[in-house]
């Protein structure tokens, strides 16, 4: 994992008590400061209306960082050099006159401030964040190396996350704003583009000639987990599709850029997402499916309904599963379908990329016909991170006798290094201001400008989700989605 960077930096982490900050980006931070991969001259500030002691602060962050790491990645010995980088400070974020002790304790950089990446993550409630932006401005903080990270989503429509995007805008420029999808943190995220276009194999077959169809899954068998207030205003479109699905599919469906950069490779994604066909009228009934779960088994252990989960509504109509059919209206992708499905309480945690290549055009072992399997490319993001390619092969011994295998690369296993985590890796590029894997005003209001038109047909049709067991894969509706175009999910999770 060689992502180290002697950049000197201040990072502000608005929001530091809360779960994001403790559960991903502290055990982040812890790791790559174990390893090295931190400047030595690197701080990382905690700010929150808590008023918690800087010993109080530590406590928490410890307790943090050995729940939330791997065993093993903990040491007490790095811990206590980690230590040394943590402040805290109590402050209200939305009000100037509260940064004054951050002022004072970022002044200590003296002549080396504007030298230094001045980064301000905002773990907090997307509502907040041109406020808060207005008040780090307000109190001075602003510095030629500042940058802002704000975390999806951005906004719960298209006028909201413009608004969002305007007020943040207002002081920091584009260049400087990062929007955080940890999705395209990911190792295998990363290596759709060297598969492409880094293999001559791959790119001449990455078009509606040779591919049937394209599936995106992301399942989840966790529930709404102490977010039942917030998801119930959000649902499974809002939450899932608007940003990981559709980043994923950008990812798959782009055209290669003209050199690898972060505004070539973000123009190539805005195409995409402007070429998505809209989905409205009868098209909602045929191609988009809203699922809810009720009790069932997750792993053996019984679990409760939606409606049953503290803060949600007991009549409540949010959707935690949903399937699409989306089509891509340009030149390489026409008649291909692009699947999506994301759910939560599913049979099995994983998230992959399916690209479904076409049948051979003719037919040469015509007593082996039903043995004969197209050729799938699997890309899984997680629970392992790997990339299979299923082929025909001849078993041996006499006569043609044919069975599907696959070439599977495992990253773990491949490379001995253990490769960076989404957030590890995100955090780093922040440090040396690398975009490129963070998304740009424009694609997420066109992102979400084709969202709305789903989410106004629903409104106006009054449908209710279909119901689904907890532990399954979704309604029955979800499968008859893709079987109405005689093809079927791929659900083999060997």
């Amino acid at each position: 994992m060689k992502i180290k960077t002697d950049a000197p930096f201040d990072m502000i982490v608005i929001g530091a008590s809360g779960d994001l900050a403790q559960r991903k980006l502290l055990p982040a931070l812890y790791f790559l400061h174990k390893h090295g991969d931190l400047s030595p001259t690197g701080r990382i500030i905690g700010v929150a209306r808590h008023e918690w002691t800087q010993d109080e602060f530590l406590r928490t962050a410890e307790a943090s960082c050995r729940k939330y790491l791997d065993q093993g990645d903990f040491s007490d010995d790095d811990w206590s050099s980690f230590a040394r980088r943590l402040h805290y400070l109590a402050l209200a974020a939305t009000e100037p006159e509260s940064y004054a002790d951050l002022a004072r304790l970022l002044a200590q950089d003296g002549e080396d401030a504007e030298r230094r990446a001045r980064i301000f993550y905002l773990a907090t409630p997307p509502d907040l964040y041109g406020s808060i932006s207005h008040a780090i401005a307000a109190a001075g903080l602003i510095t030629s190396g500042a940058r802002i990270v704000l975390e999806k989503p951005i906004g719960s429509d298209l006028d909201s996350a413009a608004a969002i995007n305007a007020s943040v805008g207002e002081v920091f420029p584009e260049d400087r704003i990062y929007r955080i999808d940890h999705y395209l943190g990911k190792e295998t995220v990363q290596n759709l583009m060297a598969l492409r276009f880094g293999n001559a194999l791959f790119e001449p077959m990455w078009r509606s000639e040779h591919v049937d169809h394209v599936q995106i899954t992301v399942a989840e068998t966790l529930g709404v987990e102490g977010r039942g207030a917030y998801y119930d205003q959000s649902g499974a479109l809002r939450d899932m599709v608007q940003n990981h699905l559709l980043q994923l599919l950008c990812l798959v469906a782009m055209e290669p850029p003209s050199r690898l950069a972060q505004d070539a490779i973000r123009e190539e994604k805005i195409k995409v997402l402007r070429s998505l066909r809209p989905i409205e009228g009868e098209d909602l009934a045929r191609k988009t499916v809203r699922g809810q779960y009720r009790e069932g088994a997750i792993a053996g252990q019984s679990v409760v309904g939606y409606l049953e989960e503290p803060d949600t509504d007991p009549a409540s109509g949010t959707e935690t599963f949903v399937a699409l059919k989306a089509e891509v209206d340009n030149w390489r992708w026409a008649g291909v379908p692009f699947y999506l499905r994301t759910g939560k309480r599913m049979g099995h945690r994983v998230s992959e990329i399916i690209i479904q290549f076409r049948r051979v055009p003719h037919l040469l072992f015509t007593d082996q016909a039903n043995a004969i399997q197209d050729n799938r490319l699997v890309i899984r993001l997680q629970p392992d991170e790997s990339i299979k390619l299923a082929l025909m092969i001849k078993t041996p011994g006499a006569g043609m006798a044919l069975r599907r295998v696959h070439l599977n690369l495992n990253m773990a296993e491949t490379f001995e290094e253990r490769p960076a985590l989404a957030y590890e890796r995100l955090l780093m590029d922040v440090i040396r201001g690398n975009a490129t894997l963070f998304m740009h005003r424009t694609e997420v209001e066109e992102a979400w400008r084709w969202i709305d038109t789903i989410l106004e047909g629903w409104e106006a049709r009054g449908d209710r989700p279909r119901y689904y067991n907890a532990g399954t894969w979704g309604p029955p509706e979800s499968i008859a989605l893709v079987v109405r175009d005689e093809r079927a999910w791929y659900e083999h999770l060997v």
